[in-house]
């Protein structure tokens, strides 16, 4: 591991990089709107199902297999993310984050990493530099619950120590799913977090929405 991949990879998943994150809630806005969550309380029981069972799991189980995979095997695990989106908007997410991640990384690190999902341009991204699988994984993930939990904190709304200390207990947990999660092949993807689904494919006709998704 070293200083340059640590920088590279903060820089790649910050909030302040060009892929829209911000405009996403994966159906947590549907979730809120419904009172389903409410409290740190009952958004920390949605993550932790989020990140360990459920979309997060899903799009490192991916990652992984797209950084380790040829040319042919990444186009067949970037079939896998769409068809495995729960919906049109869960798709819209991945392929326009995907796309969004592409062009810059394409246009500042010379990469030619084309139309992508998003996990699967990260993994790619994260091949042609040479930033390990491990590290890779584990900042997707942690990127992915602070997105979650930044749009809990607009939303329900709660405060801004509440957010990171609700962050930094999900640690362990995102450390320990990205790792398993990187041992993982296609054909291990599963997701139990159906009412998570079910919200994002009720957000497309949700009255009043401040986020895409």
């Amino acid at each position: 591991m070293t200083t340059d991949a640590i920088l590279t990879l903060t820089q790649w998943l910050s909030p302040s990089f060009p892929v829209g994150a911000f405009a996403y809630s994966h159906g947590l806005e549907t979730s809120i709107a419904g009172g389903a969550i409410d409290s740190i309380e009952t958004l920390e029981d949605w993550l932790i199902d989020i990140v360990s069972l459920g979309g997060g799991r899903a799009d490192v189980v991916c990652l992984a297999n797209a950084y380790r995979s040829d040319a042919s095997g990444v186009a067949e695990v970037d079939r896998t993310v769409r068809a495995f989106a729960a919906s049109a908007e869960r798709l819209m997410e991945t392929e326009q984050q995907g796309a969004s991640f592409a062009r810059t990384v394409d246009a500042v690190w010379q990469t030619e990493l084309g139309a992508l999902t998003y996990p699967v341009a990260v993994a790619r991204a994260a091949r042609a530099r040479d930033i390990p699988l491990d590290l890779t994984a584990q900042m997707y993930l942690h990127a992915f619950a602070a997105n979650l939990i930044s749009a809990a904190v607009r939303l329900v709304p709660l405060g801004q120590t509440e957010g990171q200390g609700l962050l930094a207990r999900l640690a362990p947990l995102i450390k320990t799913t990205a790792d398993h999660a990187c041992t993982m092949s296609l054909d291990d993807l599963a997701s139990p977090c159906f009412a998570a689904d079910i919200a994002a494919m009720q957000h497309e006709t949700l009255y009043s929405k401040v986020f895409r998704t």
